[in-house]
């Protein structure tokens, strides 16, 4: 609903009436509107409340606070705008539509960010969900509590509460998207890295079911942590902080202790190093089974990854310069770490020519972390649609080739916005993100990304680069693509 005679937008929810903002285009857009209760106090490490009801009109014009999280280290803070915004009530959430008018009945995507479960937020100017709206899609983005405040593991408080949080967002959207024009029957979950990997927890979740129509998992596997691998990131903390191992004492350390502790503990770690980690682990309320198996006859399924994953991981850290000055034994390690033969890495080899030590450990290392795990998903799922991708277009930054995270730009159709161009350089290709946008626009609408499902032999659709039937031509003539 809207105010007689207003350019601001009005919705009820179930909590109050927000107000949000008409933007170009005529997208109408709300922000900031909270999910939960602020997850402070007794509640910092408790599962999600229902926010309290308000009188009157809220304001909905501008994001939310962000949940707590300490910043990227700078060699990464210039590739991944996190902007962060003070405040206690972090678990909000923002909604772009074209059509405010309860019973519109329009497809809706709900955006997960990612940021390794302990940095990101619907804030970053990327996930600006506008061409989703001028598209026909109620557009839905949302903040979730990080690193230890979501996933570190307690003796005295319920696991896994990032992902709560989650359902809780998700709920929110069933109870609530009529009211902005969306159909609650017609949801798609999507996400990037950390936030495909909720995805994958989430298709596992008994919190979750029903509460999504198809789902998108962009570079990140369904996975679970043993918790030996997550117990000593609370307890290197605890150690810091000179407090028992509890959520009791945590909740008593001051926020900016907690903070200044995580950012110290997470130096020892990374998706290439591995070492203890903040993760989903396996929790008899919250996720009782294994996401890897309980997905394989889920929800329709769109999933992929880029080509050069690793660089991201390794280019801005001079580990691909390290690599290389390794030679084979780089490649080696890698090979041992990702369980791979030596026959694969011969194939490797061929299918690359010309590629060094750090482009082929790198290779090895992604296909362990990212592409064998949702190849061996979309096998696992047969009968059930698996659309696979994979993209392969380069960024315009030096050394950074197709990494992890390059797509998301051309998925929301943002790279117009300056921080788009942080990872893609200049003069990224808008008819790539014309293309890739509109296949996550159909996938949401109809269940139809623009390519047939897996049939579990073929290659996946590439995006930005020769078809895997060109790629092989090329070669037999002698071209490298």
């Amino acid at each position: 609903m809207s105010p007689a005679g207003g350019t601001r937008p009005r919705a009820r929810t179930r909590y109050g009436v927000v107000e949000g903002r008409l933007e170009e285009g005529g997208i109408h857009v709300f922000r900031g509107i909270p999910y939960a209760a602020p997850p402070v106090g007794t509640l910092r490490f408790a599962a999600p409340r229902p926010p309290a009801a308000w009188d009157g009109v809220r304001d909905a014009g501008a994001f939310g606070p962000t949940a707590p999280k300490a910043p990227y280290p700078d060699r990464y803070a210039s590739l991944l705008p996190d902007p962060q915004i003070p405040g206690d009530d972090c678990l909000n959430l923002n909604v772009w539509t074209p059509d405010p008018s309860p019973g519109a009945g329009l497809p809706v995507m709900v955006w997960i960010h990612g940021g390794a479960l302990t940095r990101g937020s619907s804030a970053v100017p990327v996930y600006d969900g506008s061409a989703f709206a001028r598209d026909g899609v109620v557009l839905v983005s949302f903040n979730y509590r990080l690193g230890v405040l979501g996933y570190g593991v307690f003796p005295d408080a319920p696991a896994n509460r990032g992902l709560l949080d989650q359902i809780a967002a998700l709920t929110w959207v069933r109870d609530n998207i009529g009211a902005f024009g969306g159909d609650p029957g017609r949801v798609t979950v999507f996400g990037e890295s950390a936030g495909a990997i909720s995805v994958g927890a989430l298709m596992a979740a008994p919190g979750a079911a029903g509460l999504f129509a198809r789902a998108v998992m962009q570079s990140g596997p369904p996975e679970v942590l043993p918790r030996e691998r997550t117990r000593p990131m609370v307890r290197r903390m605890a150690s810091l902080l000179k407090v028992p191992a509890t959520a009791k004492a945590f909740t008593a350390a001051a926020l900016p202790d907690l903070l200044a502790a995580q950012a110290a503990v997470l130096r020892r770690s990374g998706p290439v190093t591995g070492g203890p980690a903040f993760g989903l682990v396996a929790d008899p309320d919250s996720l009782p089974e294994d996401p890897a198996a309980a997905v394989a006859c889920a929800v329709p399924l769109l999933a992929g990854w880029t080509a050069e994953e690793y660089r991201l991981w390794l280019a801005p850290t001079g580990a691909m310069r390290v690599l290389d000055r390794m030679g084979p034994l780089a490649v080696e390690l890698a090979r041992v770490r990702s369980g791979k033969d030596r026959a694969a890495v011969r194939a490797l080899r061929a299918d690359l020519p010309g590629a060094g030590p750090a482009d082929l450990a790198g290779h090895l290392l992604t296909d362990r972390l990212l592409r064998d795990p949702l190849r061996r998903l979309a096998a696992a799922r047969r009968p059930a649609p698996t659309h696979l991708y994979e993209f392969r277009w380069p960024s315009g930054v030096p050394g950074l080739g197709a990494c992890h995270a390059l797509e998301l730009g051309f998925v929301f159709d943002t790279l117009h916005k300056p921080e788009s161009a942080w990872l893609a350089g200049p003069d990224a290709p808008q008819a790539l993100a014309d293309e890739m946008h509109a296949a996550w626009v159909g996938f949401a609408a109809a269940g139809d990304p623009g390519w047939a499902p897996w049939d579990g032999d073929g290659p996946p659709k590439v995006f930005g680069g020769p078809s895997w039937e060109e790629r092989d031509a090329q070669r037999a003539v002698g071209v490298t693509p």
